[in-house]
This record gives C-alpha cells, structure tokens and sequence, in this order.
C-alpha cells in the first residue's frame, strides 16, 4: 500500500476517532480496545458512503503490522519490565509462554479437526488448523493490563499476564513459521518434522542470544552518545525497529544458506533488546532523557494499539466468506478455543505448584489466566503474513484458506473483546483480585495523613504571603484539619486492631524510609553527584532490602551481597572484567562518593523521619518503632561518615578535585538556568541567548 492523499488522510482521520473513542471508554468505563474495534465495525458502513470512501484506502498490511507496529507493541511491554522480577518468576513465565502455547495449540489444532471432520463433514487440513492454532493461541495483554492499573491488581499477577504475553508472542511466531515452512513442501516425512523442531529451537534460543547482543551493542552506543542526549534518544528511539529489521535480514540470509534449517525470531530478538535497554541501557542516559524515553514509547504505542484495533474493526469488510456461513463454524472455534485455553492453564499451573520451585499462583489467579486471554495485533498480524496462494490438495471451496482462517480469527478477537474483556473488571471484583493488602491499607491511612499535614503546612505559608484570604484560609484549615484527624484516626484503628502491631509498624516505617532513599539516590544522579556504577550499586542495595522487608526480614543487606536476580548486570560485569578490567575496579575516588552518597541519603532520612513523627504520626505508630529506625539510620550515617572522612584523609587532592568539580557543576546548572529565566522572561533574544550558552559550554570545557 503506497502512502496517497487519500491514505494520508484516513490515517489522521482514524486517529483522531481513536482519541475521541479514548474519552468515550474514560467516560462509559469500558476497555479502550473493545470500543476501538465497536467503533471500527460502525465506521464499515460509514466507509461505503461515497464521501468516505477514502477510510477503505488506509489498511492494515503484513508489513505494516509486521514491520513497523509490532515492534513498537513488544519494545514498549519489554522496556519497562524488571528482569528481576522476571528471573524471580521464569519458570511459570517459561512455562505459560512455551508449554501452556504448545498445549493450547495443539488441542484446538486437534479438537477442531474431530469436530469438522467426523461431526460436521467439513474437510480441513490438519495442518491448517495447527496453523491457526499456532496463531490464535499468542495472547494480548493490553485490554487486560489497562483493567489491572485501573483496579491494582497483585503486581506478580500482571507481570505474569505481560511476561506470558510477550515470551508466548515469540513463541508462537516461532512455531507458525516453521508449521508455514513445512506446509510449503511437497512431501511430509519425520526428517521434516525433526528439521522443524530444530528450526524452532534455533529461532527461540538464537533469538535470546541475539537480542541480548544488540540490547549490549546498543547500550554501548548510547553511553558513548551519553553527553549528546538527542543522539543518545534518537538511538534509544530506532533501537527497537533496527533490532527487527536485522534479525529478520539476518534469518533471512541464514535460511537460505541452510535450506531454512537456521532462522532467528525477531520477535524473540527485540523483546530481549529491549529488556537489555530498559534494565541496563536506560542508566546511560539522564532521568529526564530515561523519563522523556518512556513517554514517547507510551505514547507510540498508543498510537499503534488505536490503529490496530479500530482497523481490525474495519478489517470485517475484508472476509469474503458470507457472514451466515460463518457464524457456526466461529461459534464452535471460540468454544474450543476458550476451553483449550482453561486446559492448558489449570492442570500445567496445579504441576508447576506442585513442585514448589516458585511462589504458588493462587487458583484466583488461575481463573484470570484462563479467561482474560484475549487475542489481537499479533493473531492479526500472522494471517496476514499467509501467502494469499496457499492452498491444499483437494481444498474444493470457492475461499482461499487464508481468507477461511482470517474470518475465524476476527470471530475470536471480536469473542474475546465483547465477552471477555468487559467481563474481567467484574471476575476480578468478584475474586477480591482489586483489595488491599494488609500493609498497604495502613499505608494508605498514613499516605493520606502525610497529604493532608503538608497541603496544612503549606496553607500556612499561602497565608503569610498573602495569597489567600482570611475567610478561605479558616474554612480550607478546618476541613482538613478534620480529614487529617480522620486519617490518623483510621491509622490509629488499623495499628491498635492488628495482632502484630509492632512487626506491622516497623514494617510500614522501613519502607517508608526505604522508599526516602531511593527517591534521594535518584536526585544524586540527576545531579552528577555520583557515577552511573554507584547508583546501580546502591539501588542494587536498597532492592534487596525492600524484598527483605516486605517478607518481614528487618535485617541490613551489605553492599558487597551480589544481587544474583540482576542478570543483564551480572552479564555486563562478567564481559567488563574481562575486556575492561580498569572499569570494573571500585577506586578509592569511587569509595569516598559511595560513602559520601550514603550519609546524605542517611541524613535525608532522618529529616523525614522526624518531620514525620513531628507532624503526622506522634501517637499513630509507637516511639520505640520509630526511635528503632532512628538509631538504625544514625548509626548507618555515623558509620558512612566515618568512612567517608577516612577515605578524604587517604587521598586529600582527589577529593578536593571532587568537591570543587560537584561545585562547578552546580554552578553551570545555575548559569544555565539563569539564561533560560533571561530568555523566558525577553530580557535577551534568542541569538543572545545562543551566545551566552555557548560561551557557557567553552567555559565548561
């Protein structure tokens, strides 16, 4: 489809409805892409009018979806997905991704060819329905996860939902290109049925290892890029498509000098570049460039999830099958497909709890496996990609097979949206999936506590600088004097009612204090007051502590402990050792910042706290809880300070250097800044202020 007047405009069109469908779904509560794909069905017979004609002329094609807004979806899910929390569940991820995929596949594969064969006397290759179980059987998790945000489901819970989503993706393109590969070939045998196994194995494992490859080589390019932070975006930016289109290039040219024996998935590729980029490459560039990556990725695949599933509404045109031929043969495939799902989660989930090599997946987080397992871009994008030529021996219908299974797949997506998707808010109501934990309810009251002290604090301050009414002053005080009362009141019942209050309140004030010093370890590094190797060494820190907490171990975690979860970190370590050695030390520079960052955070908390138990909780959590806490953090500080001091004594030049670089540093941030204020203000015009920078950046140099 080349890019016309006419394609032009449906596409801006078609976005523009997609952003008013947006506020619609705000305002009905519906899932955003069921109403997408409800818009795109009525927009069908709009489009057969003659002055709307042109939204025909924008459609969804193989390369399009395959090319350009596939790797947006899989690179935006993967970047923000912590591969701890990924190892710490990679059995029932790979499990559900590869085992559960394979099940589901070849029971639909199986049961639909009974059924139509022996029950129905419809005659379907057995091998067009393993393909269309291959397609049909790769989830898609955006309606699900939208719903999860919106009701806060258990955290494990949706990683599981994405972690399957995004590894089963790979896995399933993976397996439909093989079983696409063989159904081309004039004579089945088991050598071809080996040959594709292997081919299989290839793709997925080589897939791994060479999306962790260009994960690194990219991460690299962008910490060499670092002090020019467009170039660094921009390759952060291209980085998800680059990693596609090579590893396609790349299987291409091997199968061909293999007979298609060597592929690599880049599916499979892509998902672990951008796992590598977002656990690892992110930290290359600033905060706000990391914070500025994030919303683009966000808001690119908003726009492709939009087009997506408002095209796959319209794609209801493209079926040539007539719709009452149809409808049985889609009633009986959602059945079976619904039921093959159920069978593939509950008896393999009940076996991988049974060998308790991981924390156990509740029977309510069963039944939300088994029925939020909607189908979209993906299931789409692999009928696409079927030659519009294939076809089988004795296939004696007026339809292609590609247009038979294109019809059978919108039947399945428009099932899975209508019924499913609108139906999980409620199941997951039902299963109590959206209640608060036990820590968090307290939090909550303490949260809400905090809010309403500081917006008092801050009516004080409005008050004397005249920027609000005595009137006004007295009635906003009142109301949130009374809600602040509420709150610790709430606080108060919670912590009195708990059989444990103690353990409960350190646990509430540890995480609360942790939370203190991640927030300051993130200003250090926006600052450049500490390196990129100190910021990981700390958060590494203060992540294992928090886990420690949560499962009620208050016990100090040492900065030495290896973090054994971090595997791209521990990978980038084991390759810096080797190939750069002087990297890889800790210096004696490197230990006075540590120890300098750790008594400013030390410090940091210790304010809070007071101003905390001053203000917020003097008679909600008891003082020895907090005086614990207290000593904790001023025996922490007085150690790092002491340590600090000892390291400036053993090397005085190099810290000195030190203060006076930070000094410089801040300084440039204020110059910097002062210009900005000069310009925004037109205290200079903008050719001044170009001058002015630039002799700024000579002077810093």
């Amino acid at each position: 489809m080349g890019l016309t007047l006419e394609s032009a405009l449906a596409l801006f069109v078609l976005l523009i409805v997609s952003t008013a469908t947006f506020f619609l779904a705000k305002r009905t509560k519906l899932p955003y892409t069921v109403l997408l794909v409800a818009v795109g069905l009525i927009l069908v017979p709009i489009a057969a009018l003659e002055p709307f004609h042109f939204l025909e002329t924008f459609t969804l094609t193989p390369a399009l979806l395959f090319y350009l807004l596939l790797p947006t979806l899989i690179f935006e899910s993967a970047y923000n997905m912590s591969i701890r929390k990924v190892y710490e569940n990679k059995w029932s991820i790979t499990i559900l991704s590869v085992v559960s995929l394979l099940v589901s596949s070849l029971l639909i594969s199986g049961t639909l060819y009974s059924i139509f064969t022996f029950l129905l006397g419809i005659e379907v290759p057995f091998l067009l329905w393993l393909l269309f179980g291959a397609l049909i059987s790769a989830t898609d998790p955006v309606a699900v996860l939208a719903l999860f945000k919106e009701y806060g489901a258990p955290r494990r819970l949706t990683l599981l939902f994405e972690g399957e989503s995004l590894f089963n993706d790979g896995t399933a393109v993976a397996f439909f290109f093989v079983l696409l590969s063989v159904i081309a070939l004039p004579v089945i045998d088991p050598s071809v049925i080996v040959g594709g196994v292997i081919t299989f194995m290839i793709m997925v494992i080589g897939g791994i290892v060479f999306g962790i490859i260009m994960g690194g080589v990219f991460s690299k390019m962008i910490e060499k890029a670092s002090t020019h932070e467009f170039v660094a975006i921009s390759l952060m930016i291209v980085s998800a498509h680059l990693t596609f289109i090579f590893t396609d290039l790349i299987s291409e040219y091997l199968g061909h000098h293999t007979d298609g024996l060597v592929k690599l998935s880049p599916i499979i590729s892509t998902t672990l570049a951008a796992m590598v980029i977002g656990n690892y490459g992110r930290f290359k560039v600033s905060p706000k460039a990391d914070e500025f990556i994030e919303k683009f990725w966000g808001q690119f695949a908003f726009l492709a999830n939009s087009l997506v599933f408002i095209l796959i509404g319209l794609l209801f045109t493209s079926i040539s099958i007539p719709l009452e031929a149809m409808l049985a043969p889609i009633v009986i495939v959602v059945l079976v497909v619904a039921v093959s799902r159920a069978v593939s989660i509950y008896p393999i989930v009940t076996l991988l709890n049974w060998t308790k090599i991981e924390e156990k997946i509740p029977n309510s987080w069963q039944h939300l496996l088994a029925w939020g397992s909607l189908r979209g871009a993906l299931a789409i994008t692999m009928v696409l990609l079927i030659p519009d030529d294939l076809t089988f021996a004795n296939w004696g219908y007026t339809f292609t097979p590609k247009e038979f299974i294109l019809g059978l797949t919108i039947g399945c997506i428009y099932a899975t949206l209508f019924i499913k998707a609108t139906t999980i808010g409620l199941m997951m109501r039902k299963l109590k999936l959206d209640a608060l934990t036990e820590i968090e309810v307290v939090e909550e009251a303490l949260s809400e506590a905090i809010i309403h002290s500081e917006i008092l604090r801050r009516l004080s301050t409005f008050k004397e600088k005249g920027y609000i009414s005595e009137g006004a002053f007295n009635k906003m005080v009142d109301n949130h004097r009374r809600d602040l009362g509420r709150a610790q009141d709430n606080c108060r019942s919670l912590l009195k009612n708990n059989n444990n209050t103690e353990h409960l309140a350190d646990k509430v004030l540890r995480m609360h204090a942790l939370g203190i010093e991640k927030y300051f370890l993130k200003n250090l590094y926006t600052y450049g007051e500490i390196s990129e190797k100190i910021f990981k060494r700390i958060l590494s820190k203060l992540t294992l502590q928090m886990e420690q907490v949560e499962k009620g171990n208050f016990g100090v975690v040492h900065s030495n402990v290896t973090d054994y979860k971090d595997v791209f970190e521990r990978l980038a370590n084991f390759l810096r050792r080797i190939f750069f050695p002087k990297t890889a030390t800790f210096t004696a520079i490197d230990k006075f910042r540590y120890y300098r960052a750790q008594t400013v955070i030390a410090r940091k908390v210790l304010k809070e706290l007071h101003h905390l138990q001053t203000n917020v909780t003097a008679d909600l959590i008891s003082s020895e809880a907090v005086e614990r806490l207290v000593d904790t953090y001023t025996t922490f500080k007085e150690g790092s300070t002491a340590k600090m001091n000892e390291m400036a004594a053993a090397i005085p030049e190099e810290v000195e250097a030190l203060n006076s670089s930070l000094v410089g540093r801040g300084l440039l941030k204020t110059e910097e800044s002062i210009i900005k204020e000069l310009y925004e203000k037109e205290m200079i015009t903008p050719k001044l202020m170009a001058h002015l920078t630039e002799r700024m950046e000579q002077t810093a140099q």
